[in-house]
């Protein structure tokens, strides 16, 4: 049986019901009116007493969620910049070093990747040709100027990677670096000039990153989310400040481990410390927002990366 839809009115009055105050009832409403009910719920649900009844804790303020929410969506603007810098370099790096060694069509090339055979959405095939799907994909979608020129001018020929590789996903563009063969001199090359020296714990990296982009770009929420992929944070002989005492497993399965993994990258990419004072202002800005629901640590400002 489907459930009524209720008006904002309705909203406020159950919210009001389950034990929910609010200090500004007429802001409340007009909040409501361009931000939805249930893209608010994610803020708040760790203020239940419990999940049957929905009864809300003592001294649970709307105004408050409503901080929750703003500091949220400012720490997603703020890490799209960092994963912009990271993601040209990437693509970057993998168009240049690989296009040299190989030529342009190097990505076409069985022989550069691993061909293990896996099953995806029931249909066996290897993980390259996944990804040359996907690519494929993108590229056909893509509405820029050059995609449309070789299209009209080639019509019959693949793209060069510094065209194609261009308009791929972060995603994508991770799921191709991870199948380059172990053995590829040049997937080791990529990684030390991101700063890292295990190319297996920077296609890692890669991966949660390209998991908090796809929040990100869907206006998602990062608060108290757990994360679907997680980096490693054991790093050998770090280029740069890096952690004395790896997080836990709590804290890897939350954002702050892949927030501190872009603070790195993009230390190494413009020796500068402007994404990780941008979040440390932020969260003074906030001194009310529980920050250990991302995942930060007692005493994280403490660690080499977020102090030096």
């Amino acid at each position: 049986m489907d459930k009524p839809a209720y008006t904002i009115s309705e909203q406020i009055a159950l919210l009001k019901q389950r034990g929910m105050t609010f200090r500004n009832e007429a802001q409340a409403h007009n909040l409501l009116k361009n931000i939805s009910y249930y893209r608010l719920k994610g803020y708040w649900w760790d203020m239940q007493i419990d999940q049957t009844q929905h009864g809300f804790q003592p001294d649970t303020y709307f105004e408050d969620m409503i901080e929750r929410y703003d500091f949220d969506r400012q720490l997603r603007q703020i890490l799209f910049g960092g994963i912009e810098q990271i993601e040209i370099a990437v693509r970057s790096k993998m168009i240049y070093h690989l296009s040299i060694a190989y030529g342009g069509l190097w990505y076409l090339n069985p022989d550069l990747f691993d061909e293990t055979i896996r099953v995806y959405d029931d249909r066996s095939t290897t993980a390259h040709a996944k990804v040359l799907e996907d690519l494929q994909k993108e590229f056909n979608r893509s509405q820029e100027d050059f995609i449309k020129n070789h299209q009209r001018n080639y019509p019959e020929q693949p793209a060069e990677a510094w065209k194609i590789l261009e308009v791929a996903s972060m995603g994508t563009l991770s799921k191709l670096y991870k199948n380059l063969k172990v053995t590829l001199p040049e997937r080791s090359v990529i990684s030390k000039e991101m700063g890292i020296n295990s190319p297996h714990v920077f296609s890692g990296w890669l991966e949660a990153i390209a998991f908090i982009r796809n929040v990100i770009a869907h206006h998602s929420r990062l608060w108290s989310r757990t994360m679907v992929k997680r980096p490693s944070m054991q790093l050998n002989n770090p280029a740069g400040a890096w952690f004395a005492n790896a997080p836990k497993q709590g804290q890897i399965d939350k954002p702050f481990s892949t927030i501190s993994c872009m603070v790195y990258l993009c230390k190494q990419l413009n020796q500068t410390d402007e994404i990780k004072q941008e979040i440390i202002d932020l969260i003074d800005l906030y001194p009310n927002v529980s920050i250990y629901k991302l995942g930060f640590f007692n005493h994280w400002r403490t660690e080499t990366l977020w102090s030096n």
